[in-house]
């Protein structure tokens, strides 16, 4: 599996990302849904990488800049005939890996509080996120739970 940061122009992450706003939408009250569409993560406090097995996309995600030293996963996905495939550590270690690297001291993250993001919530805490307080321009939601962990 090859991950590499990825400008956002080709067809297929586009789809790919498509998807994800899609199932979010389905999935959660649109007040709480906070996943990017393309074009807010085409800014340049967005970094993202996609990973691909053998030229196929297979799982993306990014980090957003909040402040000097913090910084926020975004749009962590994984190809669904692939999860629990190893996708999402890998990619996940290597965020973390290039946000130590962009001098990043933490990471925080959003994500869903309900049954469907057990399996997220599960990847973030073997990752050493801890729950959290709302940060950033987020407020308390039900159907969210915050997490963050030092670098």
């Amino acid at each position: 599996m090859k991950i590499s940061v990825d400008d956002l122009s080709g067809r297929d992450i586009a789809e790919f990302l498509a998807a994800h706003v899609q199932e979010m939408r389905s999935i959660t009250p649109l007040e709480s849904k906070h996943a990017l569409d393309l074009d807010a993560l085409r800014v340049p406090d967005v970094t993202f990488w996609t990973a691909r097995d053998a030229g196929t996309l297979v799982g993306c995600g990014a980090i957003k800049r909040i402040e000097a030293g913090h910084a926020e996963i975004k749009s962590m996905r994984t190809e669904p005939a692939r999860k629990r495939s190893g996708v999402a550590s890998k990619l996940l270690a290597h965020i973390i890996s290039e946000a130590r690297r962009m001098g990043y001291l933490r990471l925080s993250l959003e994500t869903g509080s309900t049954e469907f993001f057990a399996p997220a919530r599960a990847l973030y805490e073997k990752f050493d996120f801890t729950y959290c307080a709302p940060f950033a321009d987020y407020k308390e939601d039900p159907n969210s739970a915050f997490m963050t962990r030092l670098l």
